[in-house]
Parts: C-alpha cells; structure tokens; sequence
C-alpha cells in the first residue's frame, strides 16, 4: 500500500503543492528577467532601454530573493512540521490564510514594479531589492512587503501551534529534528524581520504616502540590513533541513549526528540577526569599532557551515559504503549520482561551499573595501541563493512532487541534465562575476562601461568575462525551463504511481538522546541571540539617530527612473581616486 505524503496528508499537500507552484512560477519569471539582464549589461542583446533596466533588477531581486524562496520554504516547513509530528495542522483554514496574504502581497508588490515599464499603471517601485532610501516606492509595493512578511509570521505561528499541540501529548518526547529545524528558523526570522517591519512601517511608508516629509537615510539603509543578512539564512535553513534529512536517505544511510544538526540551527539562531552591519562598511555614519564587532560575529557564522560541510559529508559517505563503496575517495562512485534529487543538491552543496570562500572576502572588514558594490557581490549571491538554496529546491522538488500529486515524475534523465546544467551555468557565471569584481567592474547598473575608461584584468579581458555571464545566463534559463517543463507535465501528464517512496526522512547514527535536552531550549537560545542583537545594534542606531534625527535631515525622494549621464559618473570617481 502506498504511502505518500498526499495519502496521510491530502489537506496539507494541497497548501503545499499551490506554495510550490507559487515558488516556480516566481522561478520562471525571475529567471526570464535575469537573461535580460545579463544580456543587456554585457552587450550581446539590448531590446530594452537602459532606465528599464532597473525595473527588471527589480523585479528579478524580488521574485527570486523573496517570492520564489520563500514560498518553497513555506511549502516545505509545513510538510516538515506535520511529518516529523505525524500530525495535520491544527486549522486547515489558517493554513490558507496565511498563503492567501503572501499571494495577495506579492500581487501587489509585483504590479507596483510593473508600472515602472506599463504607463497605464500609476505606480513605479524601480527600488532594486535593497529598497531603502534615498529611492522611494509607490506604496503598494511597501503594503504589499509588509502583508508577504505577515503572512510569514502567521505560517510560523501555524507551525508552532501544531508543535504545541503535538507537546501536549508527548511531554517528555524531545523536538522531532525537522519540527526543530523549523522552529528555530521561524525565531531568529520574527527577531530579524523587526527591522524591515519598522523602517517601512515607520518610515519608508509614511514618507511614500506624504505623512512625513523626509527619512534618515542611514537609519533606513541599517534597518534594512538588519533584516537584509539574516534574510539568506531564512532561504538557506530549507536547503540545510534538506541536507541534513533528504541527502543521507537518498545516498541510502543515516545522518550522522541529529545533536550536531540541533547545535547548527541553534548558532544560526543566536548569531544571525547581528550581522547586518558588515553589509556598511563603507558608510561614514558607523563607527569602526560597531563594524568590526559586526565582522567578528560573522565570522562566528562559519562554524555552523563547517559543522554541517562535516556531518553532511560524513552522512553521504555512510551512505555510500552502505551501498558497497569502499576506499578513502572511490566511494563517492557508489553514491546515486543517476538520481536529479540526489546530484542537484550534492552539487549545491558544493558551490554553497565555494561561495562560502568569496563569502568570508565580503565579511573582512579591510578585504570587503576591494570588491564592495562590484560584480563579486552578485557572483558571491548566486553562489548561495542562486545555487545552494536555488538548486537543492529544484532538486528536491523531484521527490516531493511526486509525493504531493501521487505522480511519478515525468522524465527522471531530463531532470538529471536540467540539475547539472544548473551546476555549469552558473560555474560559468559566477566564476566570471568573481573576477569582474576583483577589477572593479560594478553592480547594479545598466551601463558598466564608461567612455574614457577602460577595466584591465590581471586574466583574460572583459570581453571574454562577458561572454561567460551570458552563457552562464543562456544555460541557467534554459535549465529553468526544463525543470518547469518536467513538474507541469508531471503535475498534469503523470501517471498515477503506487511505487512511489514512503513519505519518510533520514534516520541517524546518532540521535537526540545523545545531546543534552538544554539544547531544545528555545526559549533560552531566543533570549540569548535577543541579548546578542542589543549589544551589537543599540548603541549604532542611537549614534545614528544622533547625528542624523529620526526622520533626518530633509532629503528629497530618488526617481530610479532619471537617466545619469555615465561620465558624470566617471568624474565622480576620477575626483576619489588617488
């Protein structure tokens, strides 16, 4: 008898399923935006004109850094809670609910970004995806933020209710690992959130709407930030839930430590919220002694993603060897490398960990000054979201499609070509980002090129570089819609299958009664990394305030919209330069 995630839990699968389909649709658009994008910035196709250009950044930012991850995430926290509990929801209604405000806020965040290219909408939010001031959106695109973000903290709400439930009955048993996962991210996500819940709220909206006539830039842009780092451990805590409970199965093991699983997602709790600074370096309005406190907790955020290089690895080769594999290396043959939801996420993993290189470049406090604002940035993030989370979702979603439809997956081959063509599209990409960087050649800008002025790299020349972005961008576009192409046809085309896998996860060598209960204290961990945030930002937002006011000096609002003549610019940066 089957026993599918849709067969114990068909309510549930049904939120999930609109959740995913919700995630893939932000996929595709996103994706599409981003092939414009690179081809416009490197020259090899221009069908838009240049101030367009920010409203699809715009809309790429939003879609794929916030819609598309998240939705999966909401969609995959629900079936961790209610598998590892082994219990539905406690309201199937509010379960809707909670995915009706994000879909409604997404509606109106995506139209406002719209109007930016459509005369005939009255709105523009040509804001980027760092969307403090100066720039200014209409203010249904904040309304629409603030309801996608509610609609978050009501799906956490949703899961910790089901847990409570689920505690009543079970006093003495401790936190299934995938309900613990999920919890702790829902955590330290409403102690960071805060901040973007406060400067739109109090600030950015007001000021949008006309109530205030002016907001402190510099309070904005660090409220942001103090949302904006620990919002790509919110994407990427789903990915290492699905490394630590999907990949030991897949290879055919066990995880190797569930207490050194608990211990990672505890760390992120308490050290991810006050790191947000040393996204500032650059700004004269913080002191050094506040970025450097910021750079010594990031670089505290490291154990956690060595913690799980380590148990993962172990766990992969556990596998293996159950498998047959033998020798300190050749065991690596034995793993299902044949399997698209194994291999795309074992190669995510390993870009997440070459990204976690130009990551510690981005977190030193003197280092950072060389490639800050430049290609390296956006070569680092497609490292990690745009390949260690991005990737595992893609690759997960051929196991879990199959359990939340019943179906078997379309084209198994077709899968394993759209996961590895991922892996060198974004080699491709993300490598020539990277060096970019390393000359300065900038981000965020339609027009890198500026007359009079040439980039010189140590290797190669920066046609070739360009060249390798828009492969890069070619290849993951058409990997995209290959894996769109495999979930429609598998949603409406597959066949209806009772040889698909029990609705299970990874059991482990080592279990929860190893580890001191201590460790499921989330209360404790919560007030701890609460401490944590008011040591590392009270004393930074006072001092700005300080200086600047509350509302600031009287700033008028940026229209993205203006085209700025390039050797101004270049005038600009001449007038710096030593």
């Amino acid at each position: 008898m089957r026993n599918a995630y849709i067969d114990q839990f068909p309510e549930e699968a049904r939120v999930i399923r609109a959740a995913l389909w919700s995630s893939f649709l932000a996929l595709m658009i996103g994706g599409t935006l981003g092939l414009i994008q690179g081809l416009h910035r490197t020259n090899v196709l221009r069908f838009i004109p240049s101030q367009d250009y920010y409203t699809v950044l715009t809309a790429h930012g939003v879609l794929l850094v916030i819609t598309f991850t998240i939705f999966f995430l909401v969609g995959i926290f629900t079936w961790a809670v209610t598998t590892s509990l082994d219990r539905g929801v406690k309201d199937i209604r509010f379960t809707w609910g909670w995915y009706a405000m994000m879909s409604l806020g997404t509606l109106l965040v995506g139209v406002s970004i719209l109007g930016g290219v459509v005369d005939q909408i009255p709105m523009n939010a040509d804001v980027l995806y760092t969307f403090y001031s100066p720039f200014q959106a209409h203010p249904a695109f904040y309304v629409g933020f603030v309801l996608f973000v509610v609609g978050t903290w009501l799906a956490g709400f949703d899961w910790f209710r089901t847990w409570w439930a689920w505690k009543k009955d079970n006093p003495d048993e401790r936190i299934p690992l995938p309900t613990f996962m999920a919890l702790t991210t829902m955590l330290f996500w409403y102690l960071s959130s805060i901040g973007v819940a406060i400067s739109i709220l109090a600030f950015l909206l007001p000021w949008s709407l006309g109530i205030i006539d002016s907001v402190n830039p510099l309070l904005t842009r660090t409220l942001f930030w103090f949302f904006g780092h620990p919002v790509v451990y919110f994407w990427l805590m789903p990915a290492y839930m699905l490394w630590y409970t999907m990949l030991p199965k897949l290879s055919g093991g066990k995880l190797f430590s569930d207490p050194l699983a608990r211990v990672v997602f505890v760390l992120f709790l308490i050290l991810s919220t006050p790191v947000g600074i040393h996204h500032q370096y650059l700004d004269p309005g913080i002191a050094e002694g506040f970025k450097f406190i910021a750079m010594t907790n990031t670089m505290f955020l490291l154990l956690p993603s060595l913690l799980t290089a380590f148990t993962v690895v172990a766990s992969m080769e556990h596998g293996a060897r159950q498998r047959g594999g033998e020798g300190y290396l050749s065991w690596l043959k034995a793993l299902p490398w044949r399997d698209p939801a194994f291999t795309g996420m074992a190669l995510a993993g390993l870009m997440f960990a070459a990204g976690g290189f130009s990551g510690m470049i981005n977190a030193g406090l003197s280092i950072n000054y060389l490639v800050h604002n430049s290609w390296w940035v956006v070569g680092h993030f497609h490292l990690t979201v745009g390949t260690a989370v991005a990737l595992t979702f893609m690759a997960a979603s051929y196991w879990f499609i199959p359990q939340l439809t019943g179906k078997e997956i379309w084209n198994r081959s077709l899968g394993l070509v759209q996961v590895v063509l991922w892996f060198i599209g974004m080699t491709f990409m993300s490598n020539a980002m990277h060096r970019a960087g390393l000359f300065g050649i900038p981000r965020r800008t339609a027009e890198p090129q500026y007359e009079g002025f040439s980039f010189d790299p140590a290797v190669g020349t920066v046609a070739e570089i360009d060249a390798q972005v828009a492969l890069g961008a070619a290849l993951l576009t058409l990997s995209v819609y290959l894996f769109i192409t495999n979930m429609v046809l598998t949603t409406i085309g597959g066949s209806t299958s009772d040889a698909i896998p029990d609705n299970t996860y990874a059991g482990t060598l080592s279990g929860p009664e190893d580890s001191p209960a201590i460790i499921d204290n989330l209360k404790l961990w919560t007030s701890i990394a609460v401490v944590l945030v008011i040591i590392a930002y009270s004393l930074p937002l006072a001092s700005i305030i300080d200086a600047g006011g509350l509302f600031g000096p009287g700033i008028d609002p940026w229209k993205p919209s203006v085209v700025v003549d390039p050797s101004l610019v270049l005038e600009s940066v001449r007038g710096v330069m030593p």
